[in-house]
């Protein structure tokens, strides 16, 4: 190729040569000023393009200019390396929209967002008028029945006596037969009474009790303990348990999340979920917090696919309680290998670890280019899991080698590199 290069330089020399021999200056006649410029200008360009041969034949392309990271060796630490990496969400199995179950006015809203309420707390309050009168009402009623009851009963008394002693007058044939029987059905009669109006006085107790539910309906409590994360409506809005259109009606006063019940749900390809096993351990780093690492592990595989994303919903518990950690965040999630035996877990842990990004594919075979005396040279490699940002090496670099993270496409065995200075 650099032969080829200063053939092509050499003809443009010849090439310029004959036009110079056009310009052979008349020692006789003085030299025009136009044609001295031109002499000078192809002077110019032969000397470009011997110039130009002489770097494709010597110099060729330039060196490029690489960063290069070193191997670590492996630690206990970092030797549980990842054999799955997933993307999903925080989500809360514990969340519920509050709202009154009966229409009516808010007269009282007593949270924000970002409130932690107590199991059974108060809310909220509607508006009770009604409420109350109809309480008043059914208990109103509840007395008078009992009432007509203490009367009833005093007149079932009182026929008792006069059939005993319609009795006692008939064994000694001093009143007729009629008289006993009519103090008889006197003593029928009241007995009924005192049974209807004490079915009476249930009714009257359960329409009290229906007041009373229908009053409490109007405050509304927390169904559990948790964060309010929304409030949806405010004081002189009227709430309602159904939707009724419009816009005007609310349908809940705020929504509550149990913390405590804060879990993370990823979807895994379901080519990959035979590597996913429950109770195994699992990495999980939010996307705000890139730098943590929080321990979790896996609750279930949930037995169903979405055919539309063929993947399958896996739930993780997350083992770290912590106020930073909120519904709806995004979440990258690390599974780890199963957990080992005592007498395995202390064997040492193989390979090294190499940046992620210095790995390649070269047809089937993963590849890096190891920096030795300014000159890449290409390895073959065998890869374990991810371990965070890096690649667990297990064979074809050792602990310390120079890594090029970012060889170029082009790069070649034994190709020169320059390092890039920090």
């Amino acid at each position: 190729m650099a032969d080829l290069n200063v053939v092509r330089a050499w003809e443009a020399i010849v090439a310029n040569s004959d036009l110079l021999k056009e310009l052979r200056i008349d020692r006789g006649a003085p030299e025009p000023e136009s044609r001295r410029t031109l002499w000078i200008s192809l002077a110019l360009v032969a000397l470009a393009a011997l110039g130009a041969g002489a770097w494709f034949a010597f110099g060729g392309k330039a060196v490029p200019i690489v960063h290069t990271a070193n191997a670590q060796p492996m630690t206990s630490a970092s030797a549980s390396a990842s054999v799955l990496d997933a993307t999903g969400y925080v989500t809360a199995r514990r969340a519920a929209t509050v709202s009154a179950q009966i229409t009516g006015t808010l007269t009282e809203v007593l949270i924000e967002e970002g409130d932690h309420v107590a199991d059974g707390q108060v809310l909220a309050r509607l508006d009770d008028t009604a409420q109350r009168a109809s309480l008043a009402q059914a208990q109103a009623q509840l007395h008078s029945a009992q009432a007509n009851l203490v009367q009833l009963e005093a007149q079932l008394e009182q026929a008792r006596r006069d059939l005993i002693r319609q009795q006692g007058l008939i064994g000694r044939q001093l009143t007729a037969q009629q008289a006993l029987e009519l103090a008889q059905t006197q003593v029928a009669v009241t007995t009924a009474q005192v049974q209807t109006q004490r079915r009476q006085i249930e009714l009257a107790t359960a329409a009290v009790q229906s007041a009373q539910v229908q009053l409490d309906y109007c405050t509304v409590h927390a169904p559990f303990a948790g964060v309010v994360i929304a409030k949806a409506a405010q004081v002189g809005e009227i709430v309602s348990p159904f939707s009724a259109g419009g816009g005007f009606t609310r349908t809940g006063v705020g929504t509550i999340v149990d913390m405590d019940s804060l879990e993370v749900e990823v979807d895994v390809n379901e080519a990959y979920i035979g590597r996913v096993v429950a109770n195994n351990p699992v990495e999980s780093v939010l996307n705000a917090y890139p730098d943590w690492k929080i321990p979790s592990h896996v609750i279930a595989i949930i037995p169903t696919a979405d055919r539309s994303k063929a993947t399958v919903k896996v739930r993780i518990a997350i083992d770290l309680k912590d106020n930073r950690i909120v519904p709806d965040m995004g979440v990258r999630v690390a599974f780890l290998e199963e957990k080992k035996a005592p007498a395995q877990a202390q064997q040492a842990p193989r390979g090294v670890l190499v940046p992620a990004a210095a790995v390649r594919k070269d047809g089937d075979r993963d590849i890096v280019f190891v920096l030795k005396e300014h000159t890449a040279q290409r390895r073959a490699v065998t890869l374990g899991g991810n371990v965070g940002e890096s690649r667990q090496v297990l064979a074809g670099v050792a602990a310390g080698d120079a890594v090029i993270v970012d060889a170029p496409p082009e790069l070649k065995d034994g190709a020169a590199v320059k390092v890039a200075t920090q």
